[in-house]
């Protein structure tokens, strides 16, 4: 890292893995920086109320600044708005998690979730929302890499990487660019990705992507996810067409994504 700005973000993003704080010396092993520099960071993240520490000499952790603008941003985006209701029904209408991620850049982004498990085996994912979705391993990544040319998609999981690095990443996750590629293969065949003990170990998923307007321009994906033992190729095959027209549905509802009109061209298309 050669910048203070990569060095507080590194150290920003570690403390949202981890709510309940970390000592200096964590902190500095976990990002590769000195204690010394990662003391002064701190402290100056602290006197502008981004991170706090629970008593002298404890651990650092971030206040709600952080995630409340966050929250406040995807608000005044539209995003949460236009979108809940739509992944609400859809949780109620599968019993499973429901995830909806956007196209940010070059990579997809958990940005809003729905659970429709209320009892039982539930997958939970927890502190995902505003996480950058692997690629490779997941459905959402799969179902939007499934929408790209083969020379893209491989550009974009080669700057990713196609194994995740996590000791809970499910062991049927592709391991070669060469498996993704088939996977690829059969989820444009299929009309929508599936990743069985793939993301994580115990949890099956599958997605599509969310089309502007039912057109040709990708802004997100949708999902459906939750345990093995329910989520089988068969649920899968019957639920298809219940995920689909959901994601048609925020497709069509893009144009109140504030988000989108300017990252994605979206106003010059509207008007027309």
């Amino acid at each position: 890292m050669s910048s203070v700005l990569e060095k507080s973000f590194a150290i920003i993003e570690l403390l949202v893995e981890h709510p309940e704080g970390l000592p200096v010396s964590a902190i500095a092993q976990a990002t590769a920086q000195p204690a010394s520099g990662v003391h002064r960071t701190l402290q100056e993240l602290t006197r502008l109320g981004y991170v706090r520490q629970a008593q002298a000499h404890g651990d650092y952790g971030l206040t709600i600044r952080m995630p409340a603008l966050g929250l406040g941003f995807l608000g005044r985006a539209g995003i949460t708005d236009v979108a809940q209701p739509v992944l609400d029904r859809l949780a109620a209408e599968s019993g499973e998690l429901i995830r909806l991620s956007i196209v940010d850049d070059d990579c997809l982004t958990w940005v809003a979730v729905a659970q429709g498990g209320t009892r039982g085996l539930r997958y939970d994912p927890g502190q995902e929302q505003g996480v950058v979705v692997h690629l490779a391993s997941s459905a959402g990544g799969q179902a939007w890499l499934s929408t790209m040319s083969e020379d893209e998609a491989l550009m974009r999981v080669s700057r990713q990487g196609v194994v995740r690095a996590d000791e809970n990443a499910g062991s049927k996750a592709p391991q070669t660019l060469s498996e993704l590629m088939t996977r690829l293969a059969e989820t444009r065949e299929r009309g929508y990705s599936v990743a069985i003990d793939s993301y994580l170990v115990g949890m099956a998923a599958m997605a599509v992507p969310v089309r502007y307007r039912g057109g040709e321009t990708v802004v997100g994906c949708l999902s459906i996810a939750g345990p093995t033992a329910r989520l089988d190729p068969e649920w899968m095959a019957a639920h298809a067409e219940m995920l689909k027209a959901a994601a048609a549905e925020l497709g069509d509802a893009a144009l109140g994504f504030k988000y989108f009109h300017h990252n994605l061209g979206l106003i010059s298309k509207a008007a027309e």
